[in-house]
């Protein structure tokens, strides 16, 4: 598919292919027998029995599993990952929405319980929410460090998709540092966000928000997307699922619970509002600038309402979501170069990139 349609995200769920009852791991089939001088045959031992990976999966599902929950707003239906011992369950902005109470349904609960919002970050499509009440046998999930997270890497997904509660199935990482966006339809929240985790795993309504798994048993994110493509039946693209990275989990998630908000996004900005601008031909030519904030980056650098930006840095910018993914790869104070157009001719000017 082209970059166009790949940018095509929707929000839903993380399902890979099921858990098989038989597993044969890759590239490691059982050699031929060979024979004895009695009659009998042996078999060499395989480097991983498929019942020792087996095993593993199950051992991880035992260990996580109590820790992913159902999250269930007026609505939306979505996942939760319980992030610490006091209640806070970590999920996907867009699975809370603008509600501020939910109703949780934890693996060793019969009964929902009640959940209220603590802070929902749009931004990064991620949200807090707590428990009223801590249910016996609630466990905490341990998040990795999605830095080390390696192309091919076995996963596991847990959540609810379509309201299958503990569900669980499997995948691969399929490419790590990833800059997405969602867009605003079907109740996405506009996020463009970097670095995620992209899978082989299918994504569905409701396993948002939910647990990517590695075979240690760690969080390595939190499923959020999946691509779609207007040429494909049902428009989505089997196999192409993003995941928002563990390591930015827990840097919104831990000022969110220490402060209440996030304090420090880590979001580079131009500190400037802005609108995707057409040519004669109808097609994306640049990004106007409406506003720009006083004192912001975009003011320090000398941009003005009505400036159509062009290029940032070496990278052309041709719509406000183009615009959007290359600060998402930025950093707050990084300098950069910012070309626009102002009354027919071309300008540059110097950036120190604010923050969001």
């Amino acid at each position: 598919m082209d970059a166009s349609r790949t940018r095509a995200l929707r929000r839903g769920a993380f399902v890979p292919a099921l858990v098989s009852a038989a597993l044969v791991v890759a590239g490691c089939t059982a050699p031929a027998p060979s024979a004895k001088k009695d009659g009998t045959t042996t078999r060499a031992a395989l480097p991983l029995a498929a019942d020792d990976l087996q095993n593993l999966y199950l051992k991880v599902i035992k260990e996580v599993l109590p820790s992913v929950v159902q999250i269930q707003a007026r609505q939306d239906l979505g996942s939760g990952v319980v992030y610490d011992g006091q209640g806070h369950i970590v999920t996907n902005a867009h699975v809370v929405g603008s509600e501020k109470t939910f109703q949780v349904t934890t693996a060793n609960s019969e009964e929902p319980l009640t959940a209220r919002l603590v802070y929902s970050y749009p931004d990064q499509d991620l949200a807090v929410i707590k428990l009223d009440q801590l249910p016996s046998g609630l466990k905490a999930a341990t998040f990795g460090d999605s830095e080390k997270v390696q192309v091919g890497q076995i996963v596991m997904a847990m959540g609810s998709p379509l309201g299958l509660s503990s569900s669980v199935t499997q995948g691969i990482v399929s490419a790590t540092g990833r800059t997405v966006s969602e867009g605003h339809t079907g109740g996405g929240t506009g996020a463009t966000i970097a670095n995620m985790v992209q899978t082989s795993a299918d994504i569905n309504p409701g396993n948002s928000g939910g647990a990517l798994v590695d075979l240690d048993g760690q969080i390595v994110g939190i499923p959020t997307l999946a691509a779609t493509d207007p040429e494909l039946s049902g428009g989505t693209a089997p196999g192409i699922g993003f995941a928002i990275p563990a390591s930015m989990v827990r840097t919104v998630a831990d000022q969110i619970i220490k402060t209440g908000k996030v304090v420090d996004s880590g979001r580079a900005a131009l500190e400037v509002t802005a609108r995707t601008v057409v040519d004669d031909s109808y097609q994306p030519a640049g990004v106007a600038v409406v506003t720009v904030k006083a004192g912001g980056a975009g003011g320090h650098a000398g941009l003005r309402p009505g400036d159509v930006i062009t290029k940032v840095g070496d990278i052309p910018v041709t719509t406000s979501t183009e615009l959007a993914e290359v600060l998402a790869t930025a950093k707050p104070g990084q300098k950069t170069t910012v070309t626009f157009q102002r009354d027919g001719a071309e300008k540059t000017a110097d950036v120190t990139l604010g923050e969001q």
